[in-house]
């Protein structure tokens, strides 16, 4: 089982395959989408993770998987072009789950 990462940028990219982790980058909704659909389809890989900017572009379809998804673990991780609201994006993300305001 294995790590695969899906990025917005090279600085992400690049510094996560220094610790052998492997990905793509992805621009825009549909190629992100894509690139999603393929890694779920990976049976060798656990855990992918998803910089902030491109769960934006689809935050509906990541929460679902999120929720559903029982084979792999989906992770949003911050990069450089944010992550210094990750706490309020948890509350949020808790908040919906559960349906309860915290």
């Amino acid at each position: 089982m294995k790590f695969f990462l899906l990025s917005d940028n090279v600085d992400s990219l690049v510094g996560m395959r220094l610790v052998g982790i492997d990905g793509v980058i992805v621009h825009e909704r549909k190629e992100f989408l894509l690139a999603l659909e393929d890694a779920l389809e990976d049976p060798s890989i656990a855990v992918i993770l998803v910089t902030t900017k491109l769960v934006n572009l689809a935050p509906n379809v990541i929460s679902e998987l999120k929720l559903t998804q029982s084979r792999q673990l989906i992770v949003e991780i911050p990069d450089r072009h944010g992550g210094a609201n990750i706490g309020e994006e948890i509350d949020r993300y808790i908040s919906e789950a559960i349906g309860v305001k915290l």
